[in-house]
């Protein structure tokens, strides 16, 4: 994992207009969201079973994740590896796997080493900033 030095940490935001921003940036929701925080990510790069992601983590400050008006507050960002498994799995779920990448599989490296680190570094904090220079000016957290 590599932190990032980017303008988005401590800002603020709406969940709802923050989707918007989010999705036109190339970043998403990450599926494992909880009603008082997640992550935005964005795939940076992917290659075979490799993929490293920039991921945006956030808290809520107000309301609930699910509502548009919920305030969230970005934490640092930071860049990650995955490491997943492809090809057939001779398993129980080879039935799942047998048309490529079995979605359920665990990734054979959740934090997988990061190869010339300052390139992604500098991937990562363009991706964020840029994302960053689209967020309102910060709301009132009263």
């Amino acid at each position: 994992m590599l932190e990032l030095e980017t303008e988005i940490e401590g800002r603020t935001a709406h969940f709802g207009e923050m989707m918007s921003i989010a999705r036109h940036n190339g970043f998403g929701l990450c599926g494992s969201w909880e009603y008082d925080g997640g992550f935005f990510d964005s795939i940076i790069w992917r290659e075979g079973g490799e993929t490293i992601y920039v991921r945006i983590p956030f808290h809520v400050l107000k309301g609930q994740l699910d509502r548009p008006d919920a305030l969230l507050e970005f934490k640092r960002p930071f860049v990650i590896k995955h490491v997943v498994h492809i090809g057939l799995d001779q398993g129980e779920n080879s039935l799942l796997a047998a048309t490529g990448i079995n979605q359920f599989q665990e990734p054979l490296d959740k934090d997988g080493q990061i190869q010339h680190k300052s390139k992604w570094e500098e991937v990562g904090e363009q991706a964020v900033n840029q994302l960053a220079k689209n967020i309102p000016s910060n709301k009132s957290v009263s």
